[in-house]
């Protein structure tokens, strides 16, 4: 099979090609981005590169079986400023129309991103076929939408892979970056620090992490950058203390691990008891473990709650493990004070040790396009990044060219 790839990146269709054993003659490659270029021919060195696809000819070619594409989404996507094809980046498209026509391939795969519906009606009219929206999340740990059109036939979803964030992340990562604290409080308000409770990352993009906070998940781990199991369930009605849950499957409500103020949480697992004072009345009050275990899971919600930290840590008595900020007293016999309506006075405990969040390694980032491990080495962490944002869901691809 001779397979022409446009706007090719690290080429992930091959990769796809190669995983499923179909045969490959010759496989051409249209890409002008240097770092992802040499990523191919590290993986790939007998694919033919002809660099920028708008000098591609069709009759310079041997016949074509296969066309791939996933041209520019910037002027479509949904994340942009939908300039749709006046964008001369979104235009690429038209590249890939004028080399269908010109190859005559048996079959061709286009890759796009979500985008509205009258853009996504001019790239059908054009391909004479309907898209297939696939989210990636089915077969990895990221949720990822995006349209296909292929004349490839029978493509069905894929089946649900059960695939969650916790199953990619590096235990033991060696190449990782510790966000700093001033960057953890700059933060606060926003939904990009997540842990490995998330049941799916974020989409990856091509400005993962160029501009720290603006793309990409930052996860809470510890200072070897092991990931912590954190969250916060934002559908737990109640005190703010008690929406602090733990997940250990990672398959809670959805997370929210920093709403601004006093909530971002931290990783000592506890429970609200109701305690007798001395009066004989009483009150609810929160007992700590002190063993990194959680309570056994029940359907109160109180049951299992995770203790949260304090935006900072000068209401800690010098040597407490977790004090409470209202009184600035250390927390004594694994009890708090008692539980107020007002979170924001008491009750928010806050742990000596700094809960750090971490980029997603660039390990990671290529497990959740199901990229093989490594795939992506030889440059610099910004263009794995980069490149693996603007890429394929491996597994998603295998799925539709599988039907060849």
């Amino acid at each position: 099979m001779n397979v022409l790839s446009l706007f090719d990146g690290m080429s992930c269709g091959q990769i796809a090609l190669r995983q499923l054993g179909i045969p490959i003659n010759k496989y051409y490659a249209a890409e002008i981005d240097p770092y992802a270029m040499r990523v191919t021919q590290n993986n790939f060195p007998e694919t033919i590169h002809l660099g920028d696809v708008t000098k591609v000819k069709g009759a310079d070619l041997e016949k074509i079986d296969l066309l791939l594409g996933g041209s520019p989404c910037q002027g479509f996507s949904f994340a942009g400023k939908q300039l749709n094809f006046n964008d001369p980046r979104s235009a690429l498209f038209f590249e890939f129309v004028r080399l269908l026509k010109e190859t005559n391939p048996k079959y061709f795969l286009l890759e796009n991103v979500r985008m509205k519906k009258e853009y996504q009606d001019v790239i059908t009219e054009h391909l004479g076929v309907e898209p297939i929206t696939i989210n990636s999340a089915l077969v990895s740990a990221q949720n990822r939408v995006r349209l296909y059109w292929t004349n490839i036939p029978n493509i069905t979803q894929p089946e649900d892979r059960g695939i969650v964030l916790k199953d990619i992340l590096e235990e033991t990562p060696d190449n990782f970056v510790k966000m700093s604290n001033t960057f953890t409080t700059r933060q606060k308000g926003n939904r990009c620090l997540t842990d490995m409770t998330k049941e799916k990352a974020s989409n990856l993009s091509a400005m993962e992490y160029v501009k720290n906070g603006r793309q990409g998940d930052y996860l809470a781990c510890d200072n070897n950058g092991k990931p912590i199991q954190v969250g916060i369930a934002n559908d737990i009605r109640g005190y703010d203390c008690i929406k602090r849950v733990y997940s250990p499957e990672g398959k809670s409500p959805t997370l929210t691990t920093m709403e601004g103020g006093h909530r971002q949480p931290k990783v000592a697992c506890g429970a609200f008891r109701g305690r007798y004072e001395e009066d004989g009345s009483t009150k609810q009050q929160l007992e700590i473990r002190k063993d990194d275990k959680t309570n056994t899971l029940t359907s109160v919600q109180k049951d299992n709650v995770i203790v949260s930290d304090y935006a900072s840590k000068k209401y800690a008595p010098h040597g407490a493990e977790f004090a409470d900020p209202y009184n600035k007293t250390p927390l004594k016999g694994d009890k708090s004070t008692t539980l107020r309506t007002n979170s924001s006075n008491g009750n928010m405990w806050i742990k000596q040790d700094e809960l750090r969040y971490r980029k997603l390694t660039p390990l990671e980032c290529e497990r959740l396009q199901t990229v093989p491990d490594g795939y992506t080495e030889g440059v610099s962490n910004t263009q794995r990044y980069k490149m693996l944002g603007n890429g394929w869901t491996v597994e998603v691809i295998k799925h539709i060219l599988k039907n060849i």
